[in-house]
């Protein structure tokens, strides 16, 4: 079984990326690495964002590893939260906080059209590829369901009557933006 570091402490980014690469891949986890440094997302694009956390951990520990940056991006906000969807509310990351803003911002606005978009950053062996996931669907009017995390309790998958949360993680890892940007990833891998 072949090795990879995912750049991430999210417990739940992790649970689902080892969901979806099983059992081709061993994922090693920033913990598992002995590394608990808080890495800077501190680029403008989730390309940027997703670079460097895959570089910082490429060069202090040198193995192949990718990284990845999520944003969900609501039309009638011009695209926000985007790259700043986990610090929306404010830079402790609070999922409920970020929730409450994105609805509080749209009010009664009939334009709900949103897409969450995943980009992966992978380093081997210094070459740096990128991957990317996309899925469109629409923002509820409140949140619903208790699976998943972030926004998933608030974004309604297009072709769904669910949200991310009500749909459970199961079904979510078959069908997400994460897990399109992980199976182009896999594809990739699996060529190898």
């Amino acid at each position: 079984m072949k090795k990879l570091v995912f750049a991430t402490n999210n417990a739940h980014k992790l649970s689902e990326v080892r969901a979806i690469l099983a059992p081709q891949y061993e994922i090693i986890s920033l913990a598992e690495l002995n590394c608990f440094d808080d890495i800077p997302e501190t680029a403008d694009t989730l390309e940027g964002n997703a670079l460097l956390k895959a570089q910082y951990v490429f060069d202090k520990f040198h193995v192949n590893c990718f990284a990845d940056d999520t944003g969900l991006e609501v039309d009638a906000l011009n695209g926000a939260p985007g790259v700043f969807s986990a610090r929306y509310a404010g830079e402790d990351n609070n999922a409920q906080n970020n929730m409450e803003k994105l609805l509080f911002n749209l009010l009664d606005n009939s334009n709900r059209t949103a897409h969450f978009r995943t980009v992966i950053a992978l380093i081997e062996e210094g070459e740096i590829r990128y991957f990317d996931g996309q899925i469109n669907g629409k923002i509820a009017y409140e949140p619903s369901g208790n699976s998943g995390f972030g926004y998933d309790p608030v974004f309604i998958p297009d072709g769904y009557t669910q949200s991310f949360a009500e749909l459970g993680v199961a079904e979510k890892n078959k069908i997400s933006h994460r897990a399109l940007a992980v199976q182009e990833l896999v594809a990739y891998l699996c060529q190898k």
